[in-house]
């Protein structure tokens, strides 16, 4: 399984921050035809986005096309087990993504709304924010 994360990052370890609020950027369905919709604040690493792409993709056989509307940029660090406080912070072990409420994490098109709607939940399992299924508004 390839884990998501960047080839190359500006710094190594980054502080925590905040996530706060709603997406105000990455709220449409832009490309496909059904979305997936954050209703949290939350990280989700490159692990759960994997494990969320390849459950979309086994439901519809490898029909349709997929976009994936989120990446892990940001490094998490930790220290190991069984070190005592202080000397500095731990290594980078993975890299997440924030998702803001609205943000659109998936969009699909190809296939039939049916499909749509069963693959996209099937995905919301995967993840660790409640999610909401929308559909592209044709203006």
């Amino acid at each position: 399984m390839a884990i998501m994360q960047p080839r190359k990052v500006p710094h190594r370890k980054v502080r925590k921050g905040k996530n706060e609020g709603i997406a105000t950027r990455g709220n449409t369905v832009a490309f496909g035809e059904f979305g997936l919709m954050s209703l949290d604040n939350e990280r989700i690493n490159g692990h759960q986005i994997e494990a969320a792409r390849q459950a979309i993709t086994r439901y519809v056989k490898r029909g349709g096309k997929i976009w994936i509307r989120i990446f892990p940029h940001t490094p998490v660090s930790k220290k190991p087990l069984d070190v005592k406080m202080g000397g500095g912070k731990g290594e980078p072990q993975y890299y997440v993504a924030k998702v803001k409420t609205g943000s659109v994490m998936f969009e699909i098109a190809g296939v039939t709304e049916e499909q749509a709607r069963e693959a996209l939940r099937l995905a919301s399992h995967k993840l660790p924010v409640r999610c909401k299924i929308i559909k592209r508004e044709e203006f």
